[in-house]
């Protein structure tokens, strides 16, 4: 019964992010088809920008009205919005109206509006949640959620979508044509038609966030999930009690402000950060090493990832989506197996992730001209840069989830304020320079050589 609750968990995970994930890899269908094209992305980093009001209005009500929130009832909220939002995509995606002049895709940037508050107040919800349940189902909980990466790219990729096949093409001069031979051949990159619809994509991640729905429920009312959650119950009323024997007046941990001042047995002034484990300088660093860690791997380098990748060609590109994807999950199932709380290994394996992290800039910035173009060398490091990338930073962030559970309720909900501040910081400095500025040139899949 205790698997089944590991599933349950991963399956909560898995809701947590799967809607805007499944968005970002069905980007090369759906953008030929609506009007933005690809100024679409652009459109949805800034909606998910704004959808962060719905973590802000968790957070506040936790801070200044702490106990008043029905957790549960807010969980349900937004994934019932997930499960609708999902259905509604696959039949008006492609609906139209004109604003201010132009056509634009309003009821998909709407539905993508919702979908955006349902995964970011996720952070702050589903996390605090998995407080209720014993702190290795936490691991559980963060392997799902890299599960929401991973399983709608897999089907994305069975789908066919981003699929390239390099065929002949006749580039012409501006002033020249076919008939007075000006005309030079080389590869063209053409992406393939999809085995199955958007249409069908959609109603698959209407699927996946309906089962999220259920797993949730079944982690409210299965049997096997309230026995978990009434021994962690029993333990934490006997700690209380003891508590308030020895120290009357004493409040519980869950309703305790998350960082207060104490003092400890010398009497020198130390931060109560949930357990009071933490000083006020480790606490800081914990959260100053989450918000790296996420501002690296939601947005900083996402959003360079084709430019790293592409002028080694299309293999590498997908070898390098798809493995990153892979070492998410796989991170976490290592932080299952052999955890490590030490605040100076999470530190070096930070500053390692971030080395990786400079290399893969370093080949972004450098396209459509990197280091060892047309080697095999460079497609293996640039891969590999990925896996270790993503790994490293994944297992830094399980570590740190793991450790602010052990902190208290209020912790959890810090958790994922810090996750999704770190990540809208990345996004807001990486957005003008990819988008804006365009500081970055893409490379040609299918002609993995510098222009001249």
């Amino acid at each position: 019964m205790a698997l089944l609750v590991h599933v349950l968990a991963c399956l909560l995970g898995t809701g947590s992010w799967v809607a805007i994930n499944g968005m970002w890899v069905e980007l090369p269908l759906i953008v030929p088809q609506i009007p933005e094209g690809w100024y679409f992305p652009s459109y949805l980093t800034i909606l998910i920008q704004f959808a962060n009001v719905g973590p802000l209005f968790v957070t506040l009500v936790h801070r200044f009205l702490p106990g008043r929130l029905n957790e549960v009832a807010v969980i349900y909220t937004i994934i019932c919005i997930g499960v609708v939002a999902c259905l509604l995509l696959a039949f008006f995606w492609q609906a139209t109206t004109v604003v201010a002049g132009e056509l634009h895709s309003t009821a998909l940037l709407a539905l993508m509006f919702f979908l955006s508050v349902v995964d970011c107040t996720s952070s702050v919800t589903f996390l605090p949640f998995m407080m209720r349940l014993k702190p290795h189902y936490l691991t559980t909980y963060f392997i799902g959620e890299g599960l929401s990466g991973l399983v709608p790219g897999l089907v994305a990729l069975g789908q066919g979508v981003g699929v390239v096949h390099c065929v002949n093409g006749s580039l012409f001069p501006n002033n020249g044509n076919a008939a007075n031979g000006s005309a030079s051949s080389r590869l063209r990159a053409e992406y393939q038609p999809a085995r199955f619809s958007a249409q069908i994509f959609f109603l698959f991640l209407s699927c996946m966030m309906a089962t999220c729905l259920v797993a949730f429920f079944m982690l409210n009312h299965l049997p096997a999930a309230r026995r978990e959650r009434a021994k962690a119950r029993l333990q934490c009323k006997k700690v209380q009690v003891s508590d308030r024997e020895a120290l009357p007046g004493l409040e519980t941990v869950e309703h305790r402000p998350m960082i207060s001042p104490t003092e400890d047995v010398k009497g020198q002034r130390k931060s109560l950060f949930g357990a009071g484990t933490y000083s006020w300088l480790q606490v800081l660093y914990i959260f100053a090493l989450l918000a790296w860690a996420n501002a690296l791997t939601n947005a900083i380098l996402p959003s360079v990832q084709s430019y790293s990748c592409l002028p080694y060609g299309n293999t590498a590109y997908h070898l390098s989506a798809t493995l990153a994807a892979v070492a998410n999950p796989m991170a976490c199932f290592v932080a299952m197996l052999l955890p490590n709380r030490s605040l100076k290994m999470m530190g070096a394996l930070s500053i390692a992730g971030s080395l990786i992290a400079c290399y893969i800039m370093a080949m972004a910035v450098l396209s459509p001209c990197p280091l060892l173009l047309n080697h095999h060398g460079g497609v293996v490091l640039i891969v590999v840069a990925w896996v270790l990338f993503v790994g490293t930073l994944s297992y830094v962030k399980v570590m740190i989830g793991l450790i602010l559970r052990d902190e208290g309720h209020s912790a959890l909900v810090w958790c994922g304020a810090v996750v999704q501040l770190g990540s809208m910081i990345g996004a807001l400095i990486m957005f003008p320079l990819v988008s804006v500025y365009s500081l970055f040139q893409s490379g040609d899949p299918c002609n993995t050589s510098c222009p001249s």
